[in-house]
C-alpha cells in the first residue's frame, strides 16, 4: 500500500532524501483527523527497528518540518505520535514501516486522552495494579 506510486502522488505533502510525509484518506479510507498523516521511509522495513541510522534521523527531522507545517496549517493544540509495530498492535500486511502524526485538538470528544487511555481499559487483563509502598 505504502509502495503505490498513485498514493505517494497524490497524498504527498513533504519529503526529504530518504523519507516522505503524507496527509490524507488515500492511504487510510476510513478517515483520519484533520491534518494527520503517516511519515515513512521510501526503502520497504518492516519495522523502526529495521531503519538505518540515516534513515532515523531523516524521519525525526521530517517530523520537525511536519509539525511546522502542521502548526502552521491546522493550529492543533497538541500531537500524538505513535508506531505500530506487528500485527498484535494493528500494523497492517504487508509490513511498511510508518510514524502516524495525529494532531490533536481541544473541541474532539476524547480530547485529554492519549493512546494509554485505550490500553488501560478495565477490560483488558495485561493490566496489573502498582503496589503502593
Amino acid at each position: 500500500m505504502f509502495c503505490d506510486e498513485k498514493i505517494l502522488k497524490k497524498e504527498e505533502v513533504l519529503r526529504n532524501k530518504t523519507c516522505v510525509f503524507l496527509s490524507g484518506q488515500g492511504y487510510n479510507p476510513e478517515g483520519v483527523l484533520e491534518g494527520a498523516g503517516i511519515v515513512i521511509p521510501f526503502a520497504h522495513k518492516a519495522t523502526p527497528f529495521d531503519l538505518s541510522d540515516e534513515e532515523v534521523v531523516d524521519m525525526f527531522n521530517l517530523l520537525k518540518e511536519v509539525r511546522k507545517y502542521l502548526d502552521e496549517k491546522h493550529k492543533p493544540s497538541g500531537y500524538t505520535l505513535g508506531w505500530n509495530v506487528g500485527k498484535v498492535s494493528g500494523q497492517i500486511k504487508p509490513f511498511h514501516v510508518h510514524l502516524h502524526v495525529m494532531p490533536r485538538y481541544d473541541d474532539e470528544p476524547l480530547a485529554g486522552k492519549g493512546v494509554r487511555y485505550f490500553l488501560k481499559k478495565k477490560t483488558n487483563s495485561r493490566i496489573k495494579k502498582i503496589r503502593e509502598s
